[in-house]
């Protein structure tokens, strides 16, 4: 399947749009969808290829690749869950019985409801060159870019974290290994209803701007 990217300088010398305008105003509309009220479809093989080449496609100091994909689809979504459920079990015997119970079925469930789940794992190295915050900046970076780039396509997407992403548990059932990370976990797919906007930031009250400290008294 070609993949057609379109020039956004090209598409506006023909609408007499600024260039980037379409973009900016997804980046002013984008809102995250519920878990639990995404379902099918999700991308296709080649959207979901080119969703995840998006989401790569950020700052890297130093060439480091700190990130990696995990993508669960299909019927791994299912297999997933009594894992999970087990896990969550195991984990939290000190917690009453019930309130246990209620959140294993949640975790049974976690990732049955959008079409594709991807987790972003952050692979910061401590030895490397670049201090690891910037490394785990820049996978927080991908998770960014990859809901961005679900919304232009059409899909709906949210980036949770929750239990599973701390659970020593689950990250040996996903395969991470002793030094990784969850950045994300990322549901992708299409929205049942339109989220409700939600209260945004005042930018005046959090925006300052620097000067530097007057002279201070001769010598």
């Amino acid at each position: 399947m070609n993949i057609q990217v379109t020039d956004p300088a090209a598409t506006a010398q023909r609408t007499g749009e600024p260039a980037g305008e379409g973009l900016l105003a997804l980046l002013e509309t984008r809102r995250s969808v519920g878990m639990t009220v995404l379902a099918g479809p999700g991308p296709s093989e080649a959207e979901l290829r080119r969703l995840l080449a998006i989401a790569a496609r950020v700052p890297d100091h130093g060439g480091l690749e700190p990130w990696r994909f995990i993508v669960i689809e299909g019927q791994a979504r299912f297999d997933a869950g009594p894992h999970l459920a087990a896990l969550y079990a195991a984990e939290n015997g000190d917690m009453d019985p019930e309130k246990r119970a209620k959140f294993a079925g949640i975790m049974s469930r976690v990732f049955t409801y959008a079409p594709v789940i991807v987790i972003v794992v952050s692979r910061s190295d401590a030895a490397a060159r670049i201090p690891a915050w910037e490394q785990d900046l820049s996978a927080g970076a991908v998770c960014m870019n990859l809901l961005t780039a679900a919304a232009a396509l059409g899909f709906g997407a949210t980036w949770l974290t929750g239990w599973a992403a701390y659970s020593p548990g689950a990250h040996r059932l996903f395969g991470l290994e002793a030094h990784e990370k969850v950045a994300g976990v990322v549901h992708i797919g299409t929205a049942k209803e339109t989220p409700a906007e939600r209260k945004r930031p005042d930018i005046a009250a959090i925006t300052t701007r620097w000067q530097a400290p007057e002279a201070g008294p001769k010598a």
